[in-house]
C-alpha cells in the first residue's frame, strides 16, 4: 500500500505546492506599486575630446567629460519585497550617424537599509563617454535619464525611468586639458 516513502513524497508535494501560492500572494502584494520617483540632475561642467581610438582602425573620435549633481530620495520605492536598486545614469544623443545613442556613464548599487537619499555634488562619469565619431562637439541634444531596476525577492524585474531628465549641450570646441 502506502509506503514510508510515498507518504514523504506526498507531504513533500503538498508543501512546494503550498510554498508557491505563498510567494505568488506575496509577489501579489507589491506587483503594482508605483516605483517612480522624482530626480534633479545638473551638469557643473561639460568638455569634449578629440582622441585616438586605439582599434585597428586608429581613427580619432570624441570623448566627453562631465561633472554633474544628483538629487533623489529613492526610500519610499523600498518595501518588504526590495531586495535592492540598480541605478544608473544614461546619456541619450542624436548624430549623424545614428538616430540614438545611449551611453551609461554611472551607475550604483543600494541595497536594503543603506542611505537611500542621493545627494551627490561635482561627480565626475564613472564610465568613459565615446562617440564612434566626432557627434559630441557642439550636440545640442544629450539628455541624462536615471533609471533603475527593482531587484525584488519574489516577483518580476521591473526597469523604471525616474521622473526628471537634464538636457545639456557640449562646447563647439575641443578641450586640449581636462
Amino acid at each position: 500500500m502506502n509506503t514510508v516513502l510515498s507518504r514523504a513524497n506526498a507531504v513533500f508535494a503538498f508543501t512546494l505546492s503550498v510554498l508557491a501560492g505563498l510567494t505568488f500572494i506575496c509577489f501579489l502584494s507589491t506587483a503594482f506599486n508605483d516605483y517612480r520617483s522624482k530626480v534633479e540632475i545638473t551638469t557643473i561642467k561639460a568638455l569634449v575630446k578629440n582622441v585616438p581610438d586605439f582599434s585597428a582602425s586608429r581613427e580619432k573620435n570624441d570623448l566627453g567629460f562631465i561633472t554633474f549633481d544628483l538629487h533623489s530620495d529613492l526610500g519610499p520605492l523600498f518595501n518588504w519585497n526590495t531586495k535592492q536598486l540598480f541605478l544608473y545614469l544614461t546619456a541619450e544623443y542624436k548624430t549623424e550617424n545614428n538616430k540614438l545613442n545611449q551611453v551609461v556613464l554611472w551607475d550604483k548599487i543600494i541595497q536594503r537599509g543603506e542611505n537611500s537619499l542621493l545627494d551627490f555634488k561635482n561627480m565626475n562619469s564613472k564610465y568613459y563617454f565615446w562617440d564612434d565619431g566626432n557627434g559630441l562637439k557642439g550636440n545640442s541634444n544629450i539628455t541624462l535619464t536615471l533609471s533603475w531596476n527593482v531587484i525584488p525577492n519574489a516577483g518580476n524585474l521591473p526597469s523604471i525611468y525616474a521622473d526628471g531628465s537634464h538636457r545639456f549641450i557640449f562646447p563647439n570646441e575641443y578641450t586640449s586639458a581636462r
